[in-house]
């Protein structure tokens, strides 16, 4: 199957990390778009141990990663990095798709898709 998003080497490594330490060495990275935050869209990425039928299931730098296909063409062309600074480290989503984001940053809006704007 075709991959939806691009996972990098450094998120693809914290990810292992993070299953390593929940002792979930053989789940999979779950990235999903759910309704919410200000601007309508917000991400979601969990270990998850079960795949749904409608399920697209990839893999990148020995990670599975599943995506369901309400997402998939929202995440479409998306890049999962993993960024550390002084102040400690987090994903960063870049989505080619998301027009808009909101101020606090963890919400956005596609041409196609406004989602369910709410508070931030």
């Amino acid at each position: 199957m075709e991959a939806v998003l691009q996972l990098t080497e450094a998120a693809a490594f914290q990810v292992k990390d993070m299953m390593k330490q929940a002792e979930e060495s053989d789940s999979y990275l779950r990235v999903a778009v759910n309704g919410g935050g200000c601007s309508g869209l917000s991400y979601g990425m969990t270990l998850d141990q079960t795949v749904q039928e409608d399920d697209i299931v990839f893999e990148q730098h020995g990670i599975k990663v599943v995506v369901d296909k309400t997402s998939a063409p929202i995440l479409k062309g998306t890049k999962i990095d993993y960024k550390q600074s002084l102040l400690g480290g987090g994903f960063t989503i870049d989505n080619p798709n998301a027009i808009a984001t909101c101020g606090c940053g963890s919400s956005f809006r596609t041409a196609n898709v406004a989602g369910t704007p709410g508070e931030c």
